[in-house]
């Protein structure tokens, strides 16, 4: 029970890491909404390892109930990323970040 529960804390370490990884180093931003996705996945992975480790024997419905809603909340927001990837694209012919940066004011 307990190496299921450090098995769950180091896999979503692993992907934390590699969300923020890919967030801090990456220049396209279609590679940062897919960063942005392994971190939310990680979150609601970490958030539902600790519902079900909280009590011996017993599985918290509630915090799987939250953890379907994070992930449609999730699926709605990297939707609505990827319309400003293809916009932007669209508009500027690039999805290089620093690029976009410099076409501020």
């Amino acid at each position: 029970m307990v190496t299921e529960l450090y098995t769950f804390i180091a896999t979503s370490a692993v992907l934390i890491a590699v969300g923020l990884y890919g967030l801090m180093t990456k220049r396209n931003m279609i590679r940062l909404v897919m960063a942005l996705e392994i971190l939310l996945s990680a979150a609601t992975l970490n958030f539902v390892n600790f519902a079900a480790h909280r009590a011996y024997g017993l599985i918290d419905p509630l915090a799987h109930s939250f953890a379907i809603i994070a992930i449609s909340v999730e699926a709605c927001v990297i939707g609505v990323a990827l319309t400003f990837v293809i916009n932007a694209y669209r508009h500027y012919k690039t999805l290089d970040v620093t690029e976009l940066r410099r076409l501020r004011w």
